[in-house]
């Protein structure tokens, strides 16, 4: 659990690309400047945790890519002490990052291996989540709605109603949308039936699967 000056330095430039491909959110690059992304990744990895890529973790999944991460999180626009419902806790990276901002997290991981390795990895680094749950994430979090943003970290064939029914008004839901290469989408609520919806690109993600288990 080393966090090197070579890391830090490491991590310095991993900003700079990302700012380079238009990330400007201050608080979003601190938060990607602070968290020792390689701890996050099997210790074979080391050379590339600091590249700008996605790369394998357990249970087939994978670690985003620094710049997904920072993307998304800028569109959720999260202040301190946000609410926030993330589906897909996965690494535990993103989450993280939210936890670096602030935000209130509620975190989803419906594979149990990950789940596992996450709950008692990242207490060990210092970010406590609210909550971590084992299920399925199609269903949100029903009893802890509103959300003052949802984002999903997996790619979703269509979007999960209870995903819009759990947003606060005001609140952003960032999800993308598509089977094979999803479209990242973010809707903001407007009033109780009223949503506003912006696409933002392409972008390829793991499946968001259905609670199988």
């Amino acid at each position: 659990m080393k966090d090197t000056f070579k890391h830090k330095g490491l991590r310095q430039q991993l900003v700079s690309v990302i700012k380079a491909k238009g990330i400007t959110n201050e608080a979003v690059l601190t938060a990607i400047g602070k968290i020792p992304r390689h701890l996050f990744m099997d210790s074979s990895f080391l050379d590339h945790a600091y590249q700008d890529k996605a790369f394998p973790i357990a249970a087939n999944q994978t670690i985003s890519q620094p710049y997904t991460v920072a993307f998304q999180t800028e569109l959720m626009q999260v202040k301190k002490g946000d609410k926030v419902l993330e589906i897909g806790t996965g690494s535990g990276y993103q989450t993280a990052v939210l936890c670096e901002l602030g935000a209130k997290v509620f975190s989803i991981e419906r594979q149990q291996e990950l789940f596992k390795i996450t709950s008692r990895f990242l207490p060990k680094l210092g970010y406590r989540a609210k909550k971590l749950i084992f299920g399925d994430g199609y269903k949100g979090l029903k009893e802890e709605a509103p959300f003052d943003s949802i984002i999903v970290t997996a790619g979703a064939p269509f979007v999960p109603k209870p995903l819009l029914a759990q947003l606060a008004i005001g609140g952003r839901l960032v999800i993308p949308v598509g089977e094979d290469v999803q479209t990242m989408t973010l809707f903001v609520r407007k009033g109780p039936k009223e949503f506003e919806k912006t696409e933002f690109g392409e972008f390829r993600f793991v499946p968001l699967l259905e609670d199988k288990n």
